[in-house]
């Protein structure tokens, strides 16, 4: 009679496979670059508009328009960044999400529950504490959603800052709750900041994004096809009335991200590969060049923390990022009855969710929508969000630091390569031959060693020899 086989007990945040750990480091290289870009955009933004001399020429570029009118899209320039440039951006989060779903960890409905209860609770929790705050302040309730979003590649262009060699199991568990949180936070966009319908633009869009995806599913090739059509379901997506970043969504999850035979890489990956650096490098930095430009003063600064709506986003940001976070994480790995890695601690997993509380370009994104028509209380949220995004990541700074000898040393096992076959040994210790490649690398090292001792041993006894002969 065989004995019943005991469960083996899940991991929470355990160690990557290899194909994940592999598109993981590619992804975050890229966005650390973006997200580096983002930081010097953003400073840019703010001495562009808080220099006295050059305040003018910032409101002068910032509202200059550009565009054919007779399309509805004289814009702008500050428009075009946010509804045009941002379209990028949403399409690689598409592309992300497609693929998250389809080959990645939101594939396995189990592997999904973690970074999609967490991401929930980090969007639904800051959303709480904004209202709580704004209905005991009697403030406006609009900006509940600007709280609600986590900025990957400012997050990731602190880590890169501050240098912490944080885990791959930490750095993949926080691009996929990006991943997550994007999808909500586009929902939300859709959802509650649609405008009135013009039927007949959302019609046209909708029969566009048809023939893109025909197109796709014939196998029809070449960037002079997808995208002037691309640009033409993005225009009449903006005469729609829904947020025209949606038709860059829409055709990110359109694009196939699983390999046929014959294939290394899926059409998804490889566009990915090509727009993610336009993206993370044009995209995203020129956003925050004309939406971070806000005037930053001690008034201002003060009444950040005086005014219930400013104040609820702050604390969304930084109290409410973090409480969500890891709370979801928690009650997921309670009622699935999984244990935390072996190499982490639960402190990791806060300052993980402190990190995450750094929301730039989605929340700056959401506050001009909410508190569209009043530009007073536009920027003084966009500084709120500024100054929870500095918090935040001051405390994350603080907290990572405190644990980076421990993420030094998993950080240098995870990357050993000691038979230097170009994968990382810890993905190797059920593989028979890695042990016989180690096994000769110990023979060849264990005979220099023996030649070096027989070596001195000779030169030892000639030196006694010639002390007794003299």
């Amino acid at each position: 009679m065989t004995a019943p086989r005991t469960p083996v007990p899940r991991k929470v945040l355990g160690r990557l496979s290899l194909p994940e750990r592999t598109f993981v480091a590619d992804a975050l290289r890229t966005e650390t670059v973006g997200g580096v870009l983002l930081l010097v955009a953003a400073v840019a933004a703010l001495i562009w508009a808080n220099v006295p001399a050059l305040h003018d020429s910032y409101e002068s570029v910032s509202h200059f328009h550009l565009g054919p009118e007779a399309l509805g899209l004289h814009l702008s320039v500050q428009h075009w960044a946010a509804d045009g440039l941002l379209a990028i951006f949403f399409f690689v989060a598409g592309i992300e999400l497609k693929r998250e779903l389809v080959a990645g960890d939101l594939k396995d409905p189990r592997a999904a529950a973690l970074p999609v209860a967490a991401a929930l609770c980090g969007m639904v929790v800051p959303a709480l504490v904004y209202t709580l705050t704004n209905i005991t302040g009697g403030g406006s309730l609009g900006g509940w959603a600007v709280p609600t979003a986590t900025d990957i590649a400012f997050a990731l262009a602190v880590l890169a800052v501050i240098g912490t060699s944080l885990p791959a199991a930490l750095r993949a568990f926080l691009l996929t709750l990006a991943v997550v949180d994007d999808l909500f936070a586009i929902l939300i966009i859709a959802v509650f900041f649609t405008d009135d319908l013009d039927f007949a633009a959302l019609g046209g869009a909708v029969a566009g994004l048809f023939v893109f995806w025909l197109l796709l599913r014939k196998g029809v090739r070449g960037w002079y096809v997808y995208v002037p059509l691309a640009l033409v379901i993005w225009a009449l997506m903006y005469n729609s009335g829904v947020h025209a970043t949606i038709a860059g969504v829409a055709m990110g999850l359109m694009l196939r991200c699983t390999t046929r035979e014959g294939e290394d890489h899926s059409p998804g990956e490889r566009i990915e590969h090509l727009v993610r650096p336009l993206s993370a490098g044009l995209a995203v930095p020129l956003f925050a060049l004309f939406s971070a430009g806000v005037v930053i003063s001690g008034g201002a600064l003060a009444d950040v923390f005086g005014q219930p709506e400013t104040l609820g986003v702050v604390l969304g940001l930084v109290v409410g990022k973090t409480v969500g976070i890891l709370g979801g994480t928690w009650l997921t790995a309670r009622f699935t009855r999984a244990s935390l890695s072996e190499d982490l601690a639960w402190a990791d997993v806060f300052a993980v969710a402190t990190l995450a509380g750094i929301g730039f370009t989605v929340s700056l994104l959401i506050g001009e929508l909410a508190f569209e028509g009043d530009a007073a209380l536009t920027d003084e949220v966009k500084a709120a969000v500024l100054v929870g995004s500095l918090i935040a990541a001051t405390l994350a700074t603080v907290l990572l630091k405190l644990r980076n000898a421990r993420y030094r040393t998993l950080y240098e096992a995870e990357e050993r390569d000691e038979d230097l076959d170009g994968i990382p040994d810890v993905y190797e210790q059920d593989d028979p031959a890695y042990h016989l490649r180690m096994a000769e690398i110990h023979d060849r090292k264990a005979a220099e060693h023996r030649s070096r001792a027989e070596e001195l041993a000779r030169e030892r006894a000639g030196e006694r020899a010639g002390q007794e002969s003299g």
